[in-house]
């Protein structure tokens, strides 16, 4: 997928408006990221919003996530939107789920699945989207992994869904960068008291009793603990990117969503 190409918006979701993952995954796992260029909504939420709690137009978001699916070659219906609430629960999209939720997003942080062409994703704006799957492709998951959802355990929960974690690979989405993501000495804390080697994400801010922590790091060292130790992407910054990503700490309320995808497609490659 070649770099984006400008920050007009366009009449249709393209892939030069989105970040392919640059990871070695199976060729059946496929997987994007957008950003908040290509769709249809107005300012502040300009333009490819993908969040219906933030205050958008509900047509506007609807639209955006068709564009979504229409880019994917998906039904609107096989992508599995969740209500987040930086929790750790990890829901599996299988037939029963499929069956019962394909028009009500439940409440948790991540989704997993082994059925093709029903895509797991999770909506950013600062925290982590974190994508799974193992080398066979036979299982993928999407986990929203802000730091109160690492430091409760929600990689935990969705490595713990795969067979063999040394099989696993992990690929770090869009994120706000350590530069810009200042904590509490609590948070440190929390942190600290789960895996000494947590320290390192952390370096003081100047401000007393304050800290830049690193959510990559913190991400990085849980995977390698849980023995993930295939771990990619990092690479982008959703604070300092302002024509390219969206922001909550930079923006406050009024910032939208973008969203990590991921889903199993055995056919011919659709992108």
């Amino acid at each position: 997928m070649s770099a984006l190409k400008g920050y007009s918006d366009a009449r249709a979701l393209t892939l030069d408006h989105c970040i392919e993952p640059d990871w070695p995954a199976p060729s059946c796992v496929k997987s994007i990221v957008t950003t908040r260029i290509g769709g249809v909504s107005r300012v502040p939420f300009r333009s490819m919003n993908l969040g219906g709690h933030v205050g958008d137009l509900a047509d506007n978001v609807r639209i955006n996530r068709e564009r979504l699916a229409q880019l994917c070659d998906l039904e609107s219906s096989h992508i599995h939107w969740l209500n987040q609430v930086h929790g750790t629960d990890v829901v599996d999209v299988d037939a029963a789920f499929v069956r019962e939720n394909s028009t009500s997003p439940i409440s948790a942080d991540g989704s997993t699945t082994m059925l093709e062409r029903q895509a797991c994703v999770v909506m950013t704006a600062d925290c982590l989207p974190v994508l799974l799957c193992d080398e066979s492709g036979e299982r993928v998951a999407a986990v929203h992994a802000g730091w109160r959802g690492l430091a409760s355990g929600v990689l935990t929960k969705a490595v713990s869904r795969f067979s063999d974690p040394s099989k696993v690979m992990a690929y770090l989405g869009p994120a706000i960068s350590q530069t810009h993501f200042e904590v509490g000495e609590e948070v440190r804390e929390q942190f600290v008291q789960l895996n000494e080697m947590n320290e390192e994400a952390f370096v003081a801010s100047g401000t007393k009793g304050k800290f830049y922590a690193d959510l990559c790091d913190l991400a990085y060292f849980a995977l390698m603990d849980l023995g993930v130790s295939q771990v990619y992407g990092g690479d982008f910054c959703t604070y300092a990117e302002k024509e390219r990503f969206f922001s909550f700490r930079r923006d406050g309320e009024h910032s939208g969503r973008m969203a990590s995808m991921i889903y199993i497609d055995r056919a011919e490659s659709n992108y």
